[in-house]
């Protein structure tokens, strides 16, 4: 079974799917407890909200569930929001706090080497050889990591996180016209809310392969589940209703994204 898809266009953006896989191997699965195999913690529909929204781009995404190990995580186990509470490169806890793991099956140091090279570093390779080809198609590539979240979650923060959380490592990982593009959208969309670098700045791949300076540019989206599920807990249905009313400033912000890559390209 091939842990990573990857569909191929022409367009110079390209879509990260870290978070949207399930699958979990017989062996992992056993491991997991009641609560891990609920896999709470999917970026649920993601993949299927952005479908078809712009033509021709290029998509890569993780089949693997995040609880494997986080695709969006540095390899060397390096937290992205020191000092507060978050999840590590394979998770020992949900995003509650909760563990996720039977007593004495946490995963090991051998463990976290075996699934880097089995599902973490193929990811990142199909992630890196687009970025390559992208760029060298067109002068410049934006990389926009698509992801979702409960809107409510007191473990990892305060009250209700806003429907549109875009993480740019603080202005580090694109250029500032992208960013403002983006925020443009998002901030004149009414019925939503939205924040730049708020609880949410950018993941490892954000910032891993964000660098403005050389034409690689990584805007990360983080969508509340709220605006496009039934319900933020299982079975985690899809609203066709909210998805279409979202899905129209995506591909928005999609378009957008790829005029300005032209804009910036052709200078």
């Amino acid at each position: 079974m091939n842990m990573v898809e990857t569909t191929r266009g022409s367009s110079p953006i390209i879509l990260g799917f870290p978070h949207t896989g399930t699958f979990v191997p017989a062996d992992i699965q056993e491991r997991l407890n009641d609560n891990g195999r609920l896999l709470a913690d999917t970026d649920w529909h993601i993949d299927r909200l952005y479908s078809d929204l712009l033509p021709n781009v290029t998509t890569v995404r993780a089949v693997f569930h995040r609880y494997v190990i986080d695709a969006n995580r540095d390899p060397q186990g390096v937290s992205l929001y020191p000092g507060q509470n978050t999840t590590a490169l394979i998770p020992e806890t949900d995003f509650d706090g909760k563990p996720i793991w039977r007593s004495g099956e946490r995963p090991t140091a051998a463990d976290t080497r075996a699934r880097l090279a089995t599902y973490h570093a193929p990811y990142h390779q199909a992630l890196a050889q687009e970025i390559e080809r992208v760029h060298a198609e067109h002068g410049l590539c934006i990389l926009y990591d698509c992801h979702s979240i409960r809107s409510h979650i007191p473990f990892l923060f305060q009250g209700k996180l806003p429907d549109f959380n875009i993480g740019t490592n603080e202005g580090k990982s694109c250029s500032a016209e992208i960013a403002s593009a983006v925020g443009r959208i998002v901030f004149a969309a009414r019925g939503y809310d939205a924040v730049i670098n708020g609880r949410f700045k950018g993941g490892w791949t954000t910032r891993h392969y964000g660098n403005p300076d050389k034409g690689v540019h990584a805007i990360q989206m983080e969508l509340t589940q709220s605006s496009h599920l039934g319900t933020e807990a299982p079975p985690f249905d899809y609203d066709e209703g909210k998805a279409e009313r979202l899905r129209r400033h995506l591909r928005d912000i999609l378009e957008i994204l790829e005029q300005t890559a032209i804009k910036l390209g052709s200078r």
